[in-house]
């Protein structure tokens, strides 16, 4: 079984598009016992108390236009620990990809990749700031697409 996490900055917007993006592409291959896939955030902004918030609601509703449902996500923090559980740690631009290595050490490097190097590259852009949802739905959408079609 390979072991994924995706990961942005607060863990509402880009990286839960991506893990449930990534989950239901798996499920229509078939793959679905092949992999374990989560989504965390480098940042606690959007933890509070220890209770992380819900999937930003332009991004559930931008899933939800393409039938993918996220219900009962919540913004989790990646730790250290995450490198013991996890075989690939997928980042959405190259902020994050800074903020993995200084959070999972440099053992984890060769395992540290940003979703559209598997198709083009290029940062998936922040919806929070852009309120382009459908844009990052289409490079999320892409990047996992190469990316599960590099894994099977």
């Amino acid at each position: 079984m390979t072991r994924i996490m995706f990961v942005c900055h607060g863990n509402i917007c880009r990286s839960p598009m991506a893990e449930f993006i990534f989950k239901k592409l798996v499920a229509q291959a078939g793959k679905g016992a092949d992999f374990f896939v989560a989504s965390s955030a480098t940042s606690t902004e959007e933890i509070w108390n220890g209770v992380g918030n819900e999937v930003y609601p332009p991004a559930k509703s931008e899933l939800a236009k393409h039938g993918i449902t996220c219900e009962g996500k919540r913004a989790v923090q990646l730790k250290k620990s995450d490198a013991e559980k996890y075989d690939l740690f997928v980042g959405m631009d190259s902020a994050n990809i800074r903020n993995m290595h200084r959070i999972l050490g440099s053992d984890s490097a060769e395992r540290i990749y940003k979703l559209l190097d598997f198709a083009g590259g290029g940062d998936v852009s922040d919806p929070w700031y852009s309120e382009r949802f459908d844009i990052a739905y289409r490079d999320i959408y892409n990047g996992c697409k190469a990316l599960l079609e590099r894994s099977i």
